[in-house]
């Protein structure tokens, strides 16, 4: 392999549902937040509902592409929010019954 894995790497991806705590973990880690996001995010504070759902857009924003590389295997990173998983996995094509990401 290329970069010397002899195990499959599987993308995770973490779901925004809360904007604040993805503010305060960028503050502890020292680091920022990309300006295309925060713009996502602008004037939602509060908004709990509507960052889910920009959350999952996001997520299948950054699967959708990895899924047109053929990558079949992602790891959700929904904590417990099976709806939530659900959800981004029926966007990319997943169906029940269905193992592998649709084209």
């Amino acid at each position: 392999m290329a970069a010397g894995l002899s195990v499959p790497a599987v993308p995770g991806i973490l779901p925004i549902v809360n904007f604040a705590q993805v503010r305060r973990f960028a503050r502890h880690l020292n680091t920022s937040i990309t300006h295309w996001l925060d713009k996502r995010f602008d004037g939602l504070h509060g908004d709990i509902e509507t960052q889910r759902l920009i959350g999952a857009a996001v997520a299948i924003e950054q699967a959708d592409p990895l899924r047109r590389e053929r990558v079949t295997e992602f790891h959700f990173c929904t904590l417990n929010r099976a709806n939530l998983s659900y959800a981004i996995c029926h966007a990319l094509g997943v169906r029940p019954g269905r193992a592998e990401l649709g084209a």
